[in-house]
């Protein structure tokens, strides 16, 4: 199936343009998990699951962030395969790996995200050159998210500064992805943050048919009203993430997981006016 039309398909199911960030944050997770499994790969793998299980039925798409699973050494990349396989076949998993490198390496990276792990995307990293993404732009299955306008204050480092004639670099990018767009086979999407609103809409505006994943929604403090008027004329599906605040809404609550859940289903409401453009009728 090509990328968008399961794009397309996962927001219809859910009716929902929500992504749930999987960031398992050992120093987070609920002491009832704690208590329950000795291992950490045993409690991530278990708390990565259930989130998963309850609040399937509020998003379109799981962001598992692989530093987090690397984080656990030896065994990480295990237990980041065991919660892939985890997630329902009808909705997006996009591989929050953020790499960027060139030739065999770039390769390898494919060979792993796209071919052994066989997630539906991945969030690459441009700033040595658009030949990072060489690689991966063969495949009309999959889709590559570009880091464009990041979330963070760092942000103004490089992507906010003037660049080849443009207003900032993330224009330019915007602009080089769109171009690169009708030559190649893989999706070409991009990461916006919601935290600077106004900022992404000028520059969503040079690649309008690109996908887009959207963090800094939920804990990061993104206005949702300044995104919808931002997303106001963007053709391409965004999938907006939540990571921390669903997540880990349950605290240490025996009751946790139904804390996650009602966060996850509260967060899709929030969105659903930004989620009704993107709905197909057809």
């Amino acid at each position: 199936m090509i990328y968008l039309e399961k794009l397309q398909q996962a927001v219809n199911l859910s009716q929902s343009t929500l992504c749930v960030g999987l960031d398992p944050n050992l120093d987070l997770l609920p002491e009832a998990i704690k208590s329950k499994f000795d291992t950490p790969e045993e409690q991530v793998a278990f708390f990565c699951k259930m989130v998963i299980d309850y609040t399937y039925d509020s998003c379109a798409a799981y962001k598992p962030n692989l530093a987090f699973f690397e984080a656990l050494g030896i065994h990480g990349l295990a237990v980041f395969q065991e919660v892939v396989n985890h997630i329902p076949d009808d909705r997006i998993i996009i591989a929050d790996a953020k790499r960027g490198d060139i030739s065999s390496t770039a390769e390898h990276y494919k060979k792993a995200f796209f071919d052994g792990f066989d997630v539906d995307a991945i969030t690459l990293n441009p700033l040595m050159g658009f030949e990072t993404l060489d690689a991966f732009a063969k495949d009309e299955s999959k889709a590559i998210y570009v880091l464009t306008l990041t979330s963070n204050p760092g942000a103004t480092d490089f992507l906010k500064k003037p660049f080849e004639g443009f207003d900032s670099m993330a224009e330019y990018i915007a602009h080089e992805l769109f171009e690169w767009s009708v030559q190649v086979e893989t999706h070409l999407g991009m990461v916006i943050g919601a935290t600077q609103a106004e900022e992404a809409k000028i520059v969503i505006q040079h690649h309008s048919n690109g996908s887009l994943l959207i963090p800094g929604i939920g804990a990061q403090g993104g206005s949702i009203q300044e995104l919808a008027n931002s997303l106001r004329d963007h053709d391409g599906i965004p999938l907006i993430n939540s990571s921390r605040g669903i997540i880990y809404a349950g605290s240490d609550q025996e009751n946790w997981i139904e804390h996650v859940s009602e966060s996850a289903k509260t967060m899709k409401d929030r969105i659903s006016k930004i989620t009704e453009q993107y709905v197909s009728t057809s």
